[in-house]
């Protein structure tokens, strides 16, 4: 079949995020089907395609993302009842490139991968002989916003943050489940998403596919960064609110009592695009901001211990998937956990930063509880390979009935 792919940002390399799950998807249909993927390429990436992408499908059309000053989207957000995160990718030339493309040959499928780029859809409904669609919802984005209006209304200096998340609450509860509705096909990336989606969207069953990753190539790669030992390590992108929270919290609750017990320890910060709200990180002793790096894996490969502490959030974490398949000692908050059934037998999980610390105390400290709950954590990754997890969506786009892909 003839599939069209619309990513907001190049799948490849495949590093982090949203990028991991895309390029996962996209190796596996690419072996039975005849894809072109239609893309924005963000600022720190070439409109050329890279080689690898470029051999695996038929066409790839890549557009600069667009930027927005701030007075700019606050005059969108008055102006329009859309939400915010719906307009962030709005781009003429990305909607001509989408015109043309489906002007110029029959598609069995459009896939479209996150919520950003369902604004486009228009123009798929908009045809006579439309194609079907498959919307892949990488986080259940209502859910996530209603989380954060939550987490802010209860303190007085994050009230702006609460309205703001109120509203976008709102518009993305009404968007998502128009999308659900229309859509042929719709993909959570867990069961909890399935059911925050059916909640809005009553009738529609969505096909859940985890994310995943290649497991190999995370358990067979040797390569460590030179990090200070004991090392605890955080890897992501730095401008995504969930994870900001994350990291003020842990540096203002969990940190300075790490740093009692084991004063010779550092926290590494990996990811670009780091939030003006984590510069006093850069200051705080033991805690270096690396910004953008060519590959995650070194630092993943090199921690003592892996932390993921969200407080809000939604969909399910790569991040976690990434630092299993490495064989590391992980230890999160049970939000940051979320999506993965069972996954206490692989992650220790921690929700006070009392308990939170402890545990990143005792995994530095003890060599072969650390060593047993990585070798568990390998084990547990492997239901999460990209050679199990794709051939459901394949099986569904070729009109087959398929049970849920097993997380």
């Amino acid at each position: 079949m003839r599939l069209l792919l619309l990513t907001p940002q190049v799948p490849y390399p495949p590093r982090q995020g949203t990028a991991l799950r895309n390029w996962g998807l996209l190796r596996g249909l690419a072996l039975h089907h005849a894809v072109t993927l239609l893309s924005f390429a963000a600022p720190d990436q070439p409109l050329e395609p890279p080689a690898p992408l470029a051999e695996l499908v038929e066409r790839v059309v890549l557009v600069p993302q667009p930027t927005r000053t701030l007075k700019s989207r606050l005059m969108n957000m008055m102006a329009s009842p859309r939400p915010d995160l719906i307009l962030r990718l709005e781009s003429p030339a990305f909607r001509q490139e989408l015109r043309n493309l489906l002007a110029g040959g029959a598609w069995d499928w459009v896939v479209v991968e996150g919520i950003e780029l369902t604004g486009y859809l228009d123009l798929v409904w908009a045809l006579p002989a439309r194609p079907r669609v498959v919307f892949d919802d990488h986080n259940c984005e209502y859910l996530l916003q209603q989380r954060a209006f939550l987490t802010d209304v209860r303190r007085p200096a994050r009230w702006i943050a609460a309205g703001y998340s109120f509203i976008q609450w709102q518009r993305l509860r009404r968007h998502e489940a128009t999308i659900c509705r229309r859509a042929e096909l719709v993909i959570a990336v867990s069961e909890a998403d399935a059911t925050a989606l059916r909640r809005i969207a009553p009738g529609v069953t969505p096909l859940v596919i985890p994310n995943g990753i290649h497991v190999a190539e995370y358990a067979g790669f040797a390569g460590r960064a030179s990090l200070q030992q004991p090392a605890f390590v955080f890897t992501g992108t730095l401008d995504f609110r969930p994870n900001v929270d994350g990291l003020l919290w842990f540096a203002q609750e969990v940190w300075p009592r790490i740093q009692a017990a084991l004063p010779e320890a550092h926290f590494y910060v990996v990811g670009r695009r780091p939030h003006a709200r984590l510069s006093p990180l850069a200051q705080q002793p033991g805690i270096v901001l690396t910004g953008a790096v060519p590959d995650t894996r070194p630092y993943i490969g090199a921690a003592a211990v892996y932390v993921v502490p969200l407080l809000v959030g939604g969909g399910t974490r790569l991040k976690l998937l990434e630092a299993m398949a490495m064989g590391r000692a992980i230890v999160s908050t049970p939000l940051g956990a979320e999506g993965f059934p069972a996954v206490e037998q692989a992650v220790t999980l921690a929700a006070e930063p009392e308990a939170f610390a402890a545990a990143c105390v005792r995994l530095a400290q003890e060599e072969g509880t650390r060593a047993a709950w990585g070798a568990r954590a390998q084990a547990y990754v492997q239901a999460y390979d990209w050679e199990r997890l794709w051939p459901g969506l394949h099986l569904k786009l070729l009109g087959f009935s398929t049970i849920n892909v097993k997380e």
